[in-house]
């Protein structure tokens, strides 16, 4: 068995890979059903940044988010929406960041 200099971020890459190749229903259902655990687990803005490829991969859209949030709140509490509408908006941060840092460095 090998290492890496990423183990962890290996595992998860793991992780999801098997739960796509096992799962039934369609990539959009399928993110959809990630974002709303992402928003019952109150997941911290890189578990969303991490996710946003596969979510736009899937055509979500900002309606089908806020549909999400709607959906998930009965069940989770207003605290947990709110908080994940923060946590998408600082993982948009980061993005904006990261994206901006290689802008400049490609200068």
């Amino acid at each position: 068995m090998g290492t890496t200099d990423t183990p962890v971020l290996d595992t998860i890459m793991d992780i999801t890979t098997a739960s796509i190749e096992h799962n039934s229903v369609s990539p959009r259902d399928f993110m959809l059903a990630r974002l709303a655990a992402l928003i019952a687990v109150d997941a911290p803005p890189a578990s969303y940044l991490a996710n946003a490829p596969a979510l736009a991969q899937a055509g979500l859209t900002e309606q089908d988010i806020e549909g999400i949030m709607i959906a998930v709140a009965p069940v989770v509490g207003t605290p947990r929406v709110t908080s994940a509408a923060g946590q998408i908006l600082r993982a948009l941060g980061m993005a904006i960041a990261v994206g901006d840092t290689g802008e400049q460095a490609d200068k």
